[in-house]
């Protein structure tokens, strides 16, 4: 109100004219075409095999998105003048399987009707991925996956039905994608098991281990990789699963553990994929916000967006 001039919305940041958050290029998308990279939520976590607030990463990543500043010191720029937030799916109360229902309809939706969007999901627990990545191989042709993460997520279905641990069995059960474009990334010790470490290799599945990559290097394994990966595949999917970082860097994930990957090898990484080959989305998983410190994890997760943004960037 003009009346009184020092009065402002509830919870407002201090403003600087001079600088451009995120949160001033965003905007809630209301059918507009969509052309590159756009959000969308994903807030499910009742299929979590263990306690998990995954349902509030959502709110929780955007709102440390929002804060941080647009310019990238790098590249002299901002790594995006104006961003669309389609808001978030809508989640089933009790029912996980019409959830992951609703999630797989509703991006194949936007992508058949938008086939320029670029999805950046904010997970939600890992369970989603069956969702989005059956949406993306249907509409975007032939899919590889880059998944970083601790575990390889192929478990068994009869144990426990579609859970966070299941959905990369299930891609590959049902031929959604095959074991030659799915790239593990970061699979970390005394957090797999035996049977599903041969299930993914008999799949053919390409696999990295901690120690692995300790030895060669984050970047160069996935530099080594990308070219055989592209000429099989239409575009690349880049999976995220917080846990891939090591406890002191990603604190609020259900599964933390010791000896995983850093912060910054696994922007680098993000950063080359979005800026090297034809990315057809990224999604972010297992950021739980109920058990962070000092919002460590989601303003990682934040950071891994603004870097897959950047990579967008420099190929363009």
């Amino acid at each position: 109100m003009d009346k009184y001039p020092f009065l402002q919305k509830a919870g407002s940041l201090f403003n600087d004219r001079h600088v451009t958050r995120i949160g001033d290029v965003t905007e809630a998308w209301a059918g507009q075409p969509l052309k590159g990279p756009a959000l969308i939520g994903a807030p499910l976590s009742k299929s979590s095999i263990s306690h998990s607030g995954a349902c509030f990463a959502p709110g929780a990543i955007r709102k440390a998105l929002g804060g941080i500043s647009a310019y990238s010191a790098e590249l002299r720029e901002h790594v995006i003048d104006h961003l669309y937030d389609a808001g978030d799916i809508q989640i089933h109360v009790t029912d996980i399987v019409k959830s992951h229902e609703h999630i797989y309809q509703t991006i194949h939706g936007i992508l058949a009707d938008q086939p320029d969007w670029v999805p950046v999901i904010l997970g939600g627990d890992n369970s989603i991925s069956y969702s989005t990545i059956k949406a993306i191989a249907e509409t975007k042709g032939t899919a590889a996956v880059f998944q970083f993460d601790a575990h390889h997520d192929v478990r068994n279905t009869e144990d426990g039905g579609p859970t966070n641990g299941t959905p990369f069995r299930r891609l590959l059960d049902d031929n959604i994608i095959s074991g030659q474009n799915l790239i593990q990334l970061g699979i970390r010790e005394f957090s797999n098991s035996l049977a599903y470490e041969e299930y993914v290799k008999d799949r053919q599945a390409e696999v990295h281990t901690m120690e692995m990559i300790r030895e060669k290097g984050l970047l160069r394994t996935i530099q080594d990789a990308l070219p055989a990966v592209q000429k099989r595949a239409d575009s690349i999917f880049i999976s995220v699963d917080m846990d891939v970082l090591d406890q002191a860097h990603a604190p609020g994930c259900p599964a933390i553990g010791p000896g995983g990957l850093y912060t910054e090898e696994l922007l680098q990484a993000v950063r080359f994929l979005a800026q090297e080959a034809d990315i057809s989305g990224i999604e972010i998983v297992e950021v739980d916000p109920t058990l962070d410190f000092r919002d460590m994890t989601s303003r990682a997760a934040a950071h891994v967006i603004l870097h897959a943004l950047k990579g967008f960037k420099q190929s363009r």
